[in-house]
């Protein structure tokens, strides 16, 4: 067995995205190919509900898969198909775009005011990025939980491990989504197919993967600790992409450590992407947004 190297160690950087949402963006609108086939990773954690409430009004997509994944507070959902719903602390939407969709998210915290969650975006083949929109709204109670014997937890959203299958099906790009807790002090080996792209994105607790001490590769945008020695610990909003193996070694610390792990095979396919809009050319690229001026983005069943 190969221990998956740590390729890089990123801190998610603040960005205003929607109408005026204050987020973490861990990654997205810049190379894709060390996380193909996902494009971008949002953590919209916040507890000012001012900072969250004017949401995400109606906009398109084309092209992608959307994954949304509520740890407090809800977030009420529309869309062009006649779709309405909530997901609220626990549950997932998997918005498949296709060939496109005009929706909402509106994100409503809880009574403390907090808002807390994350959305990834996952690329779609070329042979599936017109295929028909489709939903999957999955409740925390359908979500498995499985409870290793050391303590640590894992919720599996999608993806096949440790013998149970995440409710999410029907997925092009095969993801692995799961939600993963160390106990304090603890060190866990969790297995990834060879054949994969990963990453794992911390949000509680600290911890060390691997070679999480050795010399990382960081951004070079000054943003203020990026000017310092790069960080041995991945902490709360710590972004580390893996490079290749077999599976993951991670040792908790004083508080354990919980992160987002997914997983998929990389398409390796061209990307043109501008916006909400993720196709293969820049053709395609144009002729989406055409349609959209002429209102005929939105095709027939």
């Amino acid at each position: 067995m190969s221990i998956r190297p740590v390729k890089r160690l990123i801190k998610a950087k603040p960005t205003l995205e929607g109408a005026g949402v204050h987020l973490r963006r861990a990654f997205g609108f810049g190379s894709t190919s060390d996380f193909d086939p996902f494009l971008l990773l949002d953590d919209f954690r916040n507890d000012v509900p001012d900072d969250y409430l004017a949401g995400f009004p109606w906009h398109p997509h084309r092209g992608i898969e959307t994954i949304t994944y509520v740890l407090a507070g809800t977030v009420e959902h529309g869309d062009s198909m006649g779709n309405r719903g909530a997901i609220a602390a626990g549950d997932v939407q998997w918005m498949t775009a296709g060939r496109g969709i005009i929706h909402q998210e509106m994100p409503k915290g809880d009574q403390s005011g907090r808002m807390h969650g994350f959305q990834l975006w996952a690329n779609l083949p070329a042979a599936l990025k017109m295929t028909a929109p489709r939903y999957q709204e999955v409740k925390a109670a359908e979500i498995p939980l499985i409870t290793d014997d050391d303590g640590t937890q894992v919720r599996i959203v999608c993806g096949s491990f440790w013998g149970k299958n995440g409710p999410v099906d029907g997925i092009a790009a095969d993801p692995m989504y799961l939600d993963v807790s160390v106990p304090p002090g603890k060190r866990k080996t969790l297995p990834i197919e060879t054949t994969r792209h990963a990453f794992a994105y911390v949000f509680a607790g600290e911890g060390k993967f691997c070679n999480a001490s050795g010399p990382l590769a960081v951004p070079t945008e000054s943003v203020g600790w990026a000017d310092t020695t790069p960080p041995s610990d991945a902490g709360n909003r710590s972004l580390v992409l893996f490079d290749s193996g077999d599976e993951l070694s991670v040792q908790a610390g004083e508080e354990g450590i919980r992160f987002l792990l997914c997983s998929g095979k990389p398409l390796q396919e061209p990307v043109a992407w501008y916006g909400p809009i993720v196709m293969n050319t820049q053709e395609q690229l144009r002729e989406a947004f055409d349609e959209l001026e002429q209102g005929t983005f939105l095709k027939q069943q």
